[in-house]
């Protein structure tokens, strides 16, 4: 497959999103935002791929002269509209939202670090996801949480933030949790963003408990999902 990837912070580079399609050999073609690369305007890969950044979708230009929400706002609808999987992680999963007139909330708590991930029973009969256990721990390191049209469905959430992970159509999901997250992103988040200095919220993890978690199984559950809907949408294609 094709894959577009939106990128917005250096550190925050798609982790097992990027290994998964490099294991599967599908050719990558990634918009580095931090370098003043510009949104494109066409649909040209079979998947969208957003990732997540220090921004929320009302930064502004101004504020943020390298984050342009409705340019990417308005790519994301159209791959939605042309049938394409669009996958948000943490703002990508709110710009979707935002993109199908849903606006974005704060979270009830902020979460950095692991948290204790809960399938709901949308969540259990979700055809790509219900090869994830009951109970999953995640990562997380975000604020906010995208919002909901009348058709979203919740299917997974945490004690500090009631949505991890939300199906916006068919091939359309939203994941607030970095379940991408591996163990160099989790060094580079360390050493590049200041959340762990800033945020007060019983849901985060000191240093040392960010360096010792193992992310494999999460990463796992991420793989087998992306095999899952990429392999119904070329059958379907």
């Amino acid at each position: 497959m094709k894959i577009k990837i939106i990128q917005h912070e250096p550190w925050l580079d798609g982790g097992e999103y990027i290994d998964w399609a490099k294991r599967n050999n599908h050719q990558l073609f990634i918009v580095k935002c931090f370098n003043h690369e510009q949104i494109p305007d066409e649909v040209d890969t079979d998947m969208l791929l957003v990732l997540g950044g220090p921004q929320n979708p009302a930064t502004t230009k101004e504020e943020c002269p390298i984050f342009d929400a409705a340019k990417e706002k308005a790519l994301i609808k159209k791959y939605i509209d042309s049938g394409k999987i669009v996958i948000g992680s943490c703002l990508g999963a709110q710009l979707i939202g935002e993109a199908l007139g849903a606006k974005y909330l704060h979270s009830p708590f902020a979460e950095i670090g692991y948290v204790k991930g809960i399938l709901t029973k949308e969540g259990k009969n979700d055809e790509f996801l219900n090869h994830f256990p009951d109970e999953l721990l995640i990562g997380e390191w975000h604020h906010d949480m995208p919002g909901l049209t009348l058709d979203t469905k919740i299917l997974m959430e945490s004690e500090g933030c009631p949505r991890q992970i939300v199906r916006f159509g068919k091939y359309v999901y939203g994941f607030q949790t970095h379940i991408e997250l591996n163990h160099q992103s989790i060094i580079n988040g360390i050493k590049n963003s200041d959340d762990l200095q800033t945020t007060n919220s019983p849901y985060m993890n000191t240093v040392e408990e960010l360096m010792a978690f193992d992310t494999s199984i999460m990463n796992k559950c991420l793989s087998d999902f992306l095999d899952r809907i990429s392999q119904d949408y070329l059958q379907n294609k």
